[in-house]
């Protein structure tokens, strides 16, 4: 039984696992939302929750905590000027895990975890792969058209490349 057994090993060591889980409580301040498996989410809740209450305080002492746990100066910046007066007035519950499948190769049980209010982030990213998908799609549709044109109007295109 593990009575009395707080946290979570996943099958690391510990500097494996602190590395682990500083990384990804970076890219989760960075990108407001990343994948994971489940009990890595289970896991990382706690230190990012951690992290958005240094946030709230703002102070100094704060931000030097925050940056020794952080691996990047943009996180901490990310953290103190957006995400902690975000989540000023709220107590906790800072994040959102959302199961959604499973892995392909070890079946392990896949999740978003993400900060609340990333909703407009997220969608503004999708807005923007769209448009740049449109656009790439535009100018490959252009190119086609130009090649095309380029053969003569009579003869097929690999014709004209043969008899060159």
């Amino acid at each position: 039984m593990r009575h009395k057994v707080a946290g979570w090993k996943l099958g690391r060591t510990t500097s494996h696992r602190r590395s682990l889980l500083r990384n990804m409580a970076t890219s989760l301040i960075l990108e407001e939302r990343i994948e994971t498996t489940v009990p890595k989410a289970k896991a990382l809740r706690p230190q990012v929750e951690k992290m958005i209450t240094l946030g709230k305080k703002g102070d100094l002492s704060a931000r030097r905590q925050a940056a020794a746990y952080l691996m990047t100066r943009e996180a901490v910046n990310k953290l103190f000027d957006t995400i902690g007066p975000r989540f000023g007035d709220r107590e906790g519950g800072f994040l959102r895990i959302v199961r959604v499948g499973w892995q392909k190769g070890d079946g392990a049980e896949k999740a978003f975890i993400e900060l609340l209010g990333s909703e407009k982030l997220q969608e503004e990213k999708r807005q923007k792969r769209a448009e740049t998908r449109a656009k790439r799609t535009a100018e490959a549709k252009k190119a086609m058209e130009e090649a095309e044109a380029q053969a003569a109007p009579g003869e097929p295109a690999e014709d004209s490349e043969k008899k060159e």
